[in-house]
């Protein structure tokens, strides 16, 4: 029996180990499930089908495109491979394009994954309840051998085989993005950039360094790990994960550098790292990027509209508000804070997880774009970045703790019980799980508990106005949340 493709196919892309889980015979598949699905309804008269392609260092990506594009090809679609690229640049080509688009990555997993994401034309993503239920339903009957193989005879509908081709889009990526953030007369900077062996090596060249026909910046990179490598031999590329910024931090001290920048393996999120060593919220970096897009689009005269979801920082919504914008707050995952910001028209997004969304970017997520801002904003005034990051992060967060609970949804009642009791003021919603407020009055904290749908845990972000108030809810409703059976894991989340 073939595999079952739930195990590797999820909620917002596909991911797995090769070739036990994503295998030629499994790529292919998908290729012939997302030509049904979602490429060949899009396609207009004015142009045959066709999907772009792009892939991140890891060794096995060249296969696996070659699959993927197999499995396209035969049922008639055309494939442009753009060849090694970051998840942002795959974006770009979707959307500069105007074609449905596959990137090859499984982002910070270790080497011996791969997975592949999925977006409709013009970047916009497929999900699980945008098309992705049906591609796996599709494949999976296909590897089951219940599906229709494809089929070239004259009454099929495919009139010709699909080909491929290659284009280079680097060049363009690069001087796209550098056309929506104005460097000019910016003081010089020294940046140290840890790549961790990902994309970032590629693109942080192209964008910020000597690119041809792109006017220098005034930066002195200092590079960490450049090389393209999908071992990634010097640390995960992972920087969400504190023990994988050692490196980062140490290297801008020890280079006396104005901030460092950190990207994970498909480059698609980027951490920064102020000139002390602290890494910088990315609540932080949210409202700083945030409020450079507001500013711009109230001296265009419109109203501008940010998204951020539950768990960022309370600052987000307010300094941005207090800037005149309007916030909207969302749940936790890439596919509802993109469909918030084309629902809303909104000009950037943020997540705690240092996804940086942009209207100027199709709506998409670029962490090189978020870079840029990050630069713009310290090098056009005289603070350094951690007194900059200072006034974006008035309040003290937990981070997200991990608890293992027999059953998430009684610890979760256990807690509200107890909080309703003692504090019979507080605000609570269920957006995402529950968030217990208690911020219109003193001590101010909130709290969120969000169950995993994967794993039993139960997931804890804890803010408050200063670090006393912060620890005493957090071991508060730890100690609710943990029964004696239970164990406790403390970690920050990887999405």
């Amino acid at each position: 029996m073939a595999l079952d493709l739930s195990k590797i196919i999820k909620a917002y892309d596909v991911r797995g180990l090769v070739p036990e889980e994503l295998s030629l015979e499994v790529a292919r598949a998908i290729g012939t499930a997302f030509a049904r699905v979602v490429v060949l309804p899009q396609a207009t008269d004015d142009a045959g089908p066709a999907v772009v392609v792009g892939r991140d260092m890891r060794d096995s990506g060249p296969d696996l495109v070659d699959a993927f594009a197999a499995g396209l090809t035969a049922e008639g679609v055309d494939v442009i491979r753009i060849g090694l690229c970051s998840t942002d640049g795959l974006y770009h080509a979707s959307g500069a394009l105007g074609l449905p688009g596959a990137m090859f990555t499984a982002s910070h997993n270790p080497a011996a994954y791969n997975g592949i994401k999925l977006c409709r034309s013009g970047a916009r993503p497929v999900g699980q309840e945008t098309g992705l239920a049906e591609i796996r339903e599709l494949a999976q009957e296909i590897l089951d051998g219940s599906g229709a193989e494809p089929d070239e005879t004259p009454d099929s509908g495919i009139s010709a085989r699909g080909v491929v081709t290659d284009r280079e889009m680097l060049g363009e990526y690069s001087a796209f993005l550098r056309s929506l953030v104005d460097l000019s007369g910016a003081r010089p900077l020294k940046v140290v950039v840890d790549a961790g062996n990902g994309m970032a090596g590629l693109t942080v060249p192209a964008v910020l360094g000597d690119a041809a026909g792109l006017p220098a910046l005034p930066l002195e990179l200092v590079p960490l790990f450049f090389e393209l490598d999908g071992s990634f031999p010097n640390h995960e590329a992972n920087p969400l994960e504190p023990s994988n910024l050692i490196d980062l931090q140490a290297a801008v001290v020890a280079n006396e550098a104005d901030l460092g920048l950190a990207f994970d393996g498909d480059a698609d999120r980027c951490f920064v790292v102020d000139e002390r060593g602290g890494a910088v919220s990315p609540s932080a970096v949210t409202a700083l990027v945030g409020l450079a897009e507001v500013t711009k689009e109230l001296a265009a005269g419109r109203t501008p509209t940010v998204i951020h979801n539950l768990i960022t920082s309370r600052a987000v919504p307010d300094l941005l508000s207090a800037a005149g914008a309007t916030t909207v707050r969302t749940r936790v995952g890439h596919s509802f804070i993109k469909a918030q910001m084309a629902e809303h028209g909104a000009v950037f997004g943020g997540e705690h997880s240092a996804h940086y969304y942009f209207r100027d970017f199709w709506f998409a997520d670029t962490g090189m774009l978020a870079a840029l801002h990050v630069l713009a904003a310290l090098s056009t005034q005289d603070h350094t970045m951690s007194e900059l990051a200072e006034m974006f992060e008035p309040y003290v967060g937990s981070g997200e703790i991990n608890s293992t609970v027999a059953d998430a949804a009684a610890a979760t009642e256990r807690v509200l019980d107890a909080y309703r009791a003692a504090y019979p003021g507080i605000v609570v919603d269920t957006l995402d799980g529950v968030t217990v407020s208690h911020w219109e009055s003193h001590p101010q904290w909130w709290f969120n508990l969000r169950a995993s749908n994967t794993e039993p845990l139960l997931r804890l972000n804890v803010e408050a106005a200063d670090q006393d108030i912060m620890e005493k809810v957090r071991d508060d409703v730890l100690s609710l949340v943990r029964e004696p059976a239970d164990g406790l894991d403390e970690g920050e989340e990887t999405s």
